[in-house]
């Protein structure tokens, strides 16, 4: 089976935080357990280079919008590389193979007949005399009265137009904003109301809040979305008479997801078509910010092209993580932005954290005390420790070599119904709960090692201290791959010393096997990093 696994793509526009992280960490998860399991993957995503924001930063730092996002597009390819996301394509949305496969898409879109041609408001202030993308219009949201901008609201989720805001403002001077009346063309999106109604009965199994957002928006009578904007920076429309146009970024990121895996498959000389079409299965990973844009409006213009493209299966969407608290701010620096936390902690800690105290189900928050008493006790206090001490006793009394014992049978069974369970939650995309339970076989073992005291029966019963170590090096390797799709970095570690192959089932390690002096995995923290971290986040250090 094919499967594609589209991650959100981040602006580049700025550094990319935790935050970030959080939501995405569970498409690598997936990639990677479902390649074990011998599966065709296409894990793919990308950087959103066009747009306003990119547009801002560009104009606050005296450069071009290509330099600002190829500046940041780089910073996001290193980061996902040491944070060890396992992308077959991470590319960009100003690539020219991108914007060749949108403007394609775009023309036979508009030639089916379900784009039309209106009217629409366009922003425009006054004191600074000129015309305002969305994102520069602020106000109230129409629908929650919190502070909103003029493309979507971040309290409530809503896509918007900014003529819909309450007392709309221009973000630069505050000043009053008007609006006139500008050509634009608008994606049909009402008259699937019907087909989109259909597919979320479908599924049921979807996360509450991606099922709760989409019901809304169609409950709510969907609206036909202009997809040209007056922008500057961005892919030309490919219509007579939009020259002075640029498409508006939701009618074309979203195709990333197809740009991106059509570039894997010519690369792989594999069937495109055959990864859109039935025996596949898709997942979608963002944060619940991202949701309609998911749900709505990608089933939008995929069923407006009419290409037979298949509608997203899972949408694996989070809920939002704070920090130390509050809601984190890039404006505020109340940020951990992912290339600093890099160059002080393990990749492994990292995404060990973000997954089991992630917002998979709930908002979560990430606390410095937190994430150095989850370290020291799971990964280091753990896991580290079992499989240290499983090796080096084997190092240090069985002359580094596995010995010759009996494997114990519960021990199997337990093992082979963990592979089965953790199976099944990864790709129900429940990563949390399925690293939880990994995490308390992890516990069993060393309940087990301790049961059995092998440091007394190898000289009162050296034949149970044979099969205790035996057993507890298949458990050792079968738990590096358990936890590769989350630990990748230690379990990359553990295949260094045992010969063990990637697939997802249980491993055997032969009895008489030399292995080499084993690595520590995890370093302890120490306590006064809370304090330290506290101090950067807050500007003090």
């Amino acid at each position: 089976m094919r499967i594609l696994i589209g991650c959100a793509w981040p602006y580049a526009n700025g550094p990319l935080h935790i935050g970030h992280v959080a939501a995405l960490l569970p498409g690598d998860v997936i990639a990677r357990y479902f390649r074990a399991k011998g599966e065709i993957v296409y894990f793919v995503s990308g950087s959103d280079c066009h747009g306003t924001p990119v547009a801002i930063r560009a104009r606050e730092e005296g450069r071009s919008p290509e330099e600002i996002s190829d500046r940041y597009h780089e910073e996001f390819c290193d980061c996902f590389a040491r944070l060890g996301f396992s992308y077959d394509l991470y590319g960009k949305t100003s690539s020219q193979e991108h914007k060749r496969f949108v403007s394609d898409f775009h023309r036979q879109m508009y030639a089916r007949g379900y784009v039309s041609e209106r009217d629409a408001p366009q922003g425009f202030c006054q004191g600074c005399a000129t015309v305002l993308s969305d994102r520069l219009v602020i106000g109230f949201c129409p629908v929650c009265s919190e502070k909103s901008r003029g493309d979507q609201c971040d309290a409530c989720g809503t896509v918007l137009e900014p003529d819909q805001l309450v007392d709309p403002v221009c973000s630069s001077c505050q000043g009053k904003v008007g609006f006139r009346q500008t050509k634009h063309l608008f994606l049909d999106a009402s008259r699937f109301e019907s087909e989109l109604t259909t597919y979320l009965e479908n599924h049921p199994a979807w996360r509450k809040n991606a099922i709760a957002f989409t019901k809304r928006y169609i409950d709510e009578g969907l609206r036909d979305r202009a997809i040209t904007r007056d922008l500057d920076w961005g892919i030309d429309v490919p219509k007579d008479g939009y020259e002075d146009k640029k498409i508006y970024i939701w009618a074309e990121n979203v195709l990333g997801y197809l740009s991106m895996s059509k570039e894997v498959a010519e690369r792989r000389g594999d069937d495109y078509a055959a990864l859109w079409g039935e025996d596949s299965r898709h997942y979608y990973v963002h944060g619940k910010d991202n949701i309609p844009f998911h749900t709505i409006i990608l089933p939008s213009l995929l069923l407006a092209h009419g290409g037979n493209w298949k509608l997203p299966d899972e949408i694996i969407s989070s809920e939002y993580l704070t920090l130390e608290g509050r809601r984190i701010s890039t404006s505020q620096n109340w940020a951990i932005w992912v290339s600093e936390i890099l160059e002080r902690y393990q990749p492994d800690s990292i995404r060990y954290f973000l997954i089991t105290n992630g917002p998979e189900k709930r908002d979560s928050d990430f606390s410095w005390r937190e994430f150095v008493n989850s370290h020291n006790s799971e990964l280091l206090g753990a896991y580290g420790n079992f499989v240290n001490r499983t090796l080096t006793f084997v190092h240090r009394y069985f002359d580094a070599t596995i010995p010759a014992g009996t494997r114990d049978t519960e021990v199997c069974d337990r093992i082979d119904a963990l592979f089965a369970s953790a199976g099944d939650l990864i790709e129900s995309g429940r990563c949390k709960e399925a690293l939880d339970t990994i995490f308390e076989f992890v516990r069993y073992s060393n309940k087990y090692f301790d049961s059995k005291k092998p440091w007394e029966t190898r000289q009162e019963n050296p034949g149970d201290c044979e099969d205790t170590l035996y057993t507890c090096v298949q458990i050792t390797a079968n738990l590096a791959i358990l936890l590769e799709p989350f630990l990748p970095f230690s379990s990359a570690k553990i295949r260094t010393w045992l010969p063990l192959n990637k697939a997802w089932a249980p491993q055997d390690v032969p009895a008489g096997l030399k292995i080499p002096q084993p690595e520590i995995l995890f370093e302890r923290l120490e306590k006064t990093v809370v304090a330290e971290e506290l101090a950067r986040l807050r500007g003090e250090a």
